[in-house]
């Protein structure tokens, strides 16, 4: 059927729909915290055991408020479009098709994973309180949104576009410079060895890293007066999508150096940002960071690798487990208990432990140090190692602000960061998906038409897309928040929590779409589908991210 006649016009129709749409999503999240905070709360403040116990309701909280998160920064997007005369015809469908799709979801059930389906029912609400806040225009908008004609138009316009990225990103000219040379940078010199470097399981080449330096891939969010270029997040963003978009493991060296620097410029003395942030920002130092044991995973109060104080010299004794890139970084931000008698938080601090770099053949050439490697399905190029220390050296100027005890808080500051990288990350993994599934469908011939003619994968491909702008604009929403001196770490979860399914989705539709070839290890679509595995793991399991976004969404503080 024909789509319905509006008597506005195009954008300002759209923003009138939406705007109904995000207000129900709204109200429905509202009355599913109340319902959710009697079941876990005594007093207004909740009970760890009724939280545990209630788990699938709080996680199912979560990804309700994801999801209306995404609702609502995807028509501030059209919103921003409209205002600036950019709304084209990609721009409309997107909008429709997810805002209709997520808000469809979000009354008959979110997956939180492949077998678990948070229902509002099952978050307390009866069907005529939900039916209370969905009026007949959002009946209508869902109803209307993510239709098999507007679908098919976005999948046909994806095939006529000459842009790889569908859709406007909504950035000002100064991140769609830095996107088109990071772009170009990615096809030139990343994309075409990745799946090499995959196979081979291969180091990233010291000269790519080195063009990333001069690129200021390491220096992007540094201030000026240490080195740096004094951008924002969604410099990073933009930077960490399109690198990851050639090869995660490329985007992923920025983490590394996000997390060291962001860790000193916070908490380090002046004399510790004058030596280490210059060299961060140049790529002279490549730095690893040096958190998980093998017992503890995301229990961080449990670490048990000591550092006992000797004169001016830390030796640290015990063990971590997937460390990144460790053989060939320069410096390791270390979490280490410095006082043995606590067994918490608060007897954790932060090294900044300097080592030699090491190689294949001699991975380890210090004293006290040594490892072996992790192997490991996806997210190569840099390595995974589990390491040991015994009587490894560390000056004691390089404590972290010279104070121990503050290990645990120093590192609870970054995780905003981090978690807003990898959701851009995540998006850049999404993105390579789209583009090597689109690529595929249009020049594989099945029945005397390429298989892009046939709707369930037209279908694959437009949802792939949508999806995608939606976890992008989430990603860029946390990282404005970021830039503005607030408080993200709800936002940051959302956008990680979100991208990374994106991800995991996007990825394993392209092997779908592949048939077969999608299984072979010759086809990046194989590499893809492992790379995205990961997402939804590290810098906080999806399990992690769901339990913190409840917990601020329950305490009273968001």
């Amino acid at each position: 059927m024909p789509l319905a006649a509006s008597p506005l016009p195009a954008g300002l129709e759209l923003i009138a729909a939406i705007r109904q749409g995000v207000t129900a999503a709204e109200a429905l999240l509202d009355d599913a915290r109340r319902a959710v905070a009697e079941r876990v709360s005594v007093g207004g403040r909740p009970i760890a055991a009724a939280f545990d116990r209630e788990q699938h309701a709080t996680h199912g909280l979560a990804w309700l408020a994801t999801y209306v998160e995404a609702i609502r920064q995807l028509a501030a997007y059209a919103q921003r479009l409209v205002e600036a005369d950019a709304l084209g015809e990609t721009e409309d469908l997107l909008v429709r098709i997810g805002i209709g799709e997520y808000l469809a979801q979000i009354l008959g059930g979110i997956a939180m994973s492949q077998g678990e389906i948070a229902r509002l029912s099952d978050l307390g609400l009866s069907p005529a309180a939900v039916a209370a806040r969905v009026p007949s225009a959002v009946e209508h908008l869902i109803a209307n949104g993510n239709t098999a004609l507007r679908r098919a138009r976005l999948a046909e316009l994806m095939r006529q576009g000459r842009d790889i990225t569908v859709g406007a990103c909504g950035l000002d000219e100064t991140l769609d410079i830095i996107r088109e040379e990071m772009r170009r940078f990615a096809d030139d010199q990343i994309a075409p060895h990745a799946q090499q470097w995959h196979l081979r399981n291969a180091y990233i080449p010291l000269d790519v890293i080195a063009q990333m330096a001069d690129l200021g891939v390491f220096s992007l969010t540094i201030p000026e007066e240490f080195g740096g270029m004094g951008l924002g997040k969604e410099s990073m963003c933009v930077v960490s999508e399109e690198l990851s978009r050639g090869y995660i493991g490329v985007g992923s060296l920025g983490t590394r150096s996000e997390i060291a620097a962001e860790l000193i410029l916070g908490s380090g003395t002046l004399e510790q940002k004058r030596k280490w942030l210059p060299k961060i920002a140049s790529g002279e130092v490549l730095p690893t960071a040096v958190f998980t044991e093998p017992d503890t995973g995301s229990d961080l109060a449990a670490l048990k690798t000591r550092a006992v104080r000797h004169g001016d010299t830390y030796k640290i004794y015990g063990n971590k487990t997937w460390i990144t890139h460790p053989v060939r970084a320069d410096l390791m931000t270390l979490l280490v208990r410095t006082n043995q008698a606590e067994s918490g938080y608060r007897g954790l601090s932060m090294l900044l432990a300097e080592k030699p770099r090491g190689s294949d053949a001699e991975p380890f050439p210090v004293a006290g140090l040594s490892g072996t490697e992790i192997e490991v399905l996806g997210y190569r190029g840099m390595k995974e190692y589990e390491i040991a220390f015994d009587g490894f050296a560390v000056k004691a100027e390089n404590l972290l602000g010279g104070v121990e005890g503050l290990g645990f808080k120093q590192l609870m500051a970054t995780f905003e960061s981090a978690r807003i990288q990898t959701a851009a990350r995540a998006v850049g993994v999404a993105q390579a998906a789209l583009e090597q599934g689109l690529g595929y469908a249009t020049t594989r011939r099945q029945f005397g038409k390429p298989i892009a003619d046939f709707p369930r994968v037209a279908d694959k491909l437009a949802m792939m897309a949508v999806e995608i702008m939606m976890a992008r604009q989430l990603t860029y929403h946390a990282a404005r928040q970021k830039d503005s001196g607030r408080r993200c770490d709800l936002e940051a979860g959302m956008a990680k929590l979100l991208a990374a399914r994106v991800a995991w989705a996007a990825a394993d539709n392209c092997v779908q779409i592949h048939g077969g070839n999608g299984f072979a290890l010759e086809f990046p679509a194989s590499r893809l589908l492992c790379d995205a595995r990961i997402l939804n793991i590290f810098e906080g399991a999806a399990e992690i991210q769901a339990q913190v976004i409840a917990r601020r969404l329950l305490d009273g503080t968001n």
